[in-house]
């Protein structure tokens, strides 16, 4: 074979020794995480920062190559979510998620767009900046669960079913501001949302009705061949969902809501590992987005923003888990494990780039998200210890009439 010579050689060497060297840097800090009982997530963002604009070691060869990574790590995160999830659970948290997904609208959309307000900011910009605090990141949420062990407790469900109703919101809240931010007539607008909805609704039908097919033609596959079609058909309905103005994330959640049993444990097995790869690389070119030069004057606004919609999200997940019948720890990790915002916040924040204050936004929604993105998740590794303090001092009324609880799944 012809050996890779020249300028492009270079280049490539370059791209190999950097992502080998980020990929180790990595590695560390997972261990450490490990070590420490933490989720590694918070770890990874520093280091994003460190390899960002401004930061200690800033990369340039490969940072295509780590974005694109970054947002398959999106996806895959999404269908290990929807792997946990049947759809007749779906069906079932839809129907008790509406309380809980207009008091999750309110309590984080209405900050923002207060904020945006009280900053000068145009109607429009503030409107974004209220979509960025509304929308729970599902990729670090999807995460945390993961690494805490958490998939299978009673109130993941509760949280499972506001971030499915988020992500459906998303599929008419941005086809929306995006016709306001380019200024398409009322007939322009109503036409982009329906063509959303009708793709959502489509995936979705597919998804409950002829599941059940796909994992019988999956099923007599090797696992080699498992984790290339799960693979493939994860970025292909992704593909095809944001070609259509839908978020790529639920056509990933789909894809995972429509595998079943058997199928479905062999499958979580072969995409754990891609999975742990590529999410780690999301988190890292998250914040490696992220210049520290104009990090810092967008600190305090983000902190109270974090307080207020932070606040907001804990009752949001108290109430959806109390609902379901689940007992005031659940509750607390469930609004804790909320807080963290992300891929969604970053994408409205983007579309805000046009915009009179759109500088503004990117880096105020930059700093937020970071915020949210590394109290969440150590919120969420406290939450059990939050719970009893608040038990000890009387916190928390019984819980109504609670469902059967799923086999091996935590009281």
């Amino acid at each position: 074979m012809t050996p890779v010579l020249g300028a492009a050689g270079g280049e490539a060497a370059t791209a190999f020794v950097e992502i080998g060297v980020v990929l180790l840097v990595l590695a560390v800090l997972a261990r450490l995480a490990d070590r420490w009982r933490i989720t590694a997530i918070p770890l990874f963002l520093l280091a994003g920062l460190a390899v960002g604009d401004g930061g200690l070691a800033p990369l340039d060869v490969s940072e295509d190559f780590i974005s694109l990574a970054g947002e398959i790590g999106v996806l895959l995160l999404l269908l290990t979510l929807g792997l946990e999830y049947t759809p007749a659970e779906l069906r079932s948290g839809l129907r008790r998620g509406a309380v809980p997904g207009v008091l999750d609208a309110a309590l984080g959309f209405t900050p923002g767009l207060v904020a945006g307000l009280l900053l000068g900011w145009d109607v429009r910009t503030a409107v974004l900046l209220g979509g960025v605090c509304w929308i729970s990141s599902s990729g670090v949420i999807a995460k945390v669960l993961s690494d805490l062990g958490r998939l299978g407790n009673r109130e993941t469900p509760s949280v499972l079913n506001l971030l499915v109703l988020e992500d459906l919101a998303m599929a008419v809240y941005l086809p929306i501001v995006g016709a306001l931010l380019t200024g398409r007539d009322a007939a322009a607008t109503i036409v982009t949302v329906g063509v959303a909805l009708a793709a959502v609704g489509v995936i979705l039908l597919v998804s409950m009705r002829w599941g059940d097919r796909l994992s019988q033609l999956l099923a007599p596959a090797s696992d080699e061949s498992l984790l290339l079609s799960v693979f493939g058909l994860t970025l292909l309905v992704g593909g095809v969902a944001q070609r259509l103005e839908v978020s790529a994330a639920i056509g990933a959640f789909l894809v995972g809501l429509a595998v079943s049993d058997p199928v479905r444990d062999r499958a979580e097995v072969v995409i754990a590992p891609l999975r742990d790869l590529f999410a780690a690389l999301f988190f890292l070119f998250f914040s490696f987005q992220v210049d520290l030069g104009d990090l810092w004057g967008s600190l305090l606004p983000a902190l109270a923003l974090l307080v207020v919609t932070g606040a907001g999200k804990v009752v949001t997940g108290w109430v959806a888990a109390r609902r379901d019948g689940v007992a005031v720890p659940g509750r607390v990790r469930a609004g804790t494990v909320l807080i963290a915002r992300g891929e969604f916040s970053i994408v409205i924040a983007a579309l805000g780039a046009s915009a009179a204050f759109g500088s503004e936004l990117a880096t105020l929604a930059a700093a937020y998200v970071l915020l949210t993105a590394l109290a969440g998740p150590l919120l969420t590794r406290s939450a059990d210890g939050i719970a009893a303090r608040l038990r000890n001092a009387g916190v928390g009324a019984p819980a109504p009439s609670p469902p059967a609880p799923a086999a091996g799944a935590d009281p």
